[in-house]
C-alpha cells in the first residue's frame, strides 16, 4: 500500500516528490461547514430571516466570508442584487458569530498523517485559503494543525484571492520553488482554476465543497478520496 501511495506523487512529478505542497483549508483539511452554517444562521436570525442550514451553506462556501454572507442573504449562489449596506451589516454579525466558536469543525481523516509524512520528507508546506486571515492561527491551533505550514495566506492577506493565482505565485516566490516543482491540493473549482492559472499541478479531494458539482469536471490532475492517497 505504501509503494502505491508514493508512486502517485512520483508519477505526477516525474519520479520525484514536489518541493512545495500548498493546501486549501475548508473542505480539504477540515470540515468547517457546521460552524460556518451556525454563524450564517445566527446572522440570518438576527436580521429576522429564516436560517439556511448546513446543506445550503455547504453549496455557498468557497469564495470567502463576504461572498458567503451575500449568498446567504440572496438564498442562492447568485448574489448580485444584494444591498451593499445590508451585506456589510450582515458580514459584521457573521464574523462575530464565527469568531465565537469552532467547536463543530473536524479534521478530515488522513490529514495529520499526510502533513507529518510530507514534513518528514522535507517538503515545504503552505496554506492558501479564502477564509479571513484573522481566524487562521486560532483555528489551526484548535485542530492540532498549527506548526505544519511555513506560509499562511488568508482571503484578505493579498489583494486577490482564489481563483486568482496571485497567492500561489506569492508562496512559490517566497519558497524559491518553480511552478513545475509545486503541488496544490484543494476541493473546489476555485482551487483547481487557481492552480491551473499558476501552472501548478492540482490534486482535488472528492469530499469537499464544490457548490454541489463533481470536482472532476474541473479537470484536476487527479481526484482522490483521502489525502493519504498522495503517498
Amino acid at each position: 500500500m505504501t509503494a502505491a501511495r508514493v508512486s502517485l506523487l512520483r508519477e505526477l512529478f516525474a519520479g520525484h516528490l514536489p518541493r512545495l505542497v500548498m493546501f486549501d483549508l475548508d473542505g480539504t483539511l477540515v470540515d468547517s461547514v457546521p460552524d460556518l452554517a451556525a454563524a450564517v444562521d445566527h446572522m440570518l436570525l438576527a436580521l429576522g430571516r429564516a436560517p439556511a442550514g448546513c446543506e445550503r451553506v455547504k453549496l455557498w462556501v468557497g469564495n470567502g466570508a463576504q461572498v458567503l454572507v451575500r449568498r446567504a442573504l440572496a438564498g442562492s449562489l447568485a448574489h448580485e442584487g444584494v444591498d451593499a449596506a445590508l451585506a456589510e451589516q450582515a458580514l459584521a454579525l457573521f464574523m462575530d458569530a464565527y469568531a465565537g466558536s469552532h467547536a463543530l469543525t473536524r479534521v478530515y481523516p488522513g490529514v495529520t498523517e499526510t502533513l507529518e509524512r510530507l514534513r518528514a520528507e522535507g517538503v515545504a508546506l503552505a496554506l492558501i485559503t479564502n477564509k479571513p486571515s484573522r481566524f487562521l492561527l486560532e483555528l489551526l491551533a484548535e485542530q492540532g494543525l498549527d506548526g505544519y505550514f511555513q506560509w499562511l495566506v488568508g482571503g484578505d492577506t493579498l489583494a486577490q484571492q482564489k481563483p486568482d493565482p496571485t497567492a500561489l505565485h506569492w508562496v512559490m516566490d517566497k519558497a524559491g520553488v518553480a511552478a513545475g516543482e509545486a503541488l496544490f491540493v484543494g476541493d473546489s473549482r476555485n482551487d483547481v482554476r487557481a492552480a491551473q492559472a499558476a501552472g501548478v499541478t492540482c490534486v482535488a479531494l472528492s469530499y469537499g465543497y464544490n457548490h454541489g458539482e463533481p470536482i472532476a469536471r474541473e479537470n484536476p490532475a487527479r481526484v482522490i478520496d483521502d489525502l493519504r492517497e498522495l503517498f
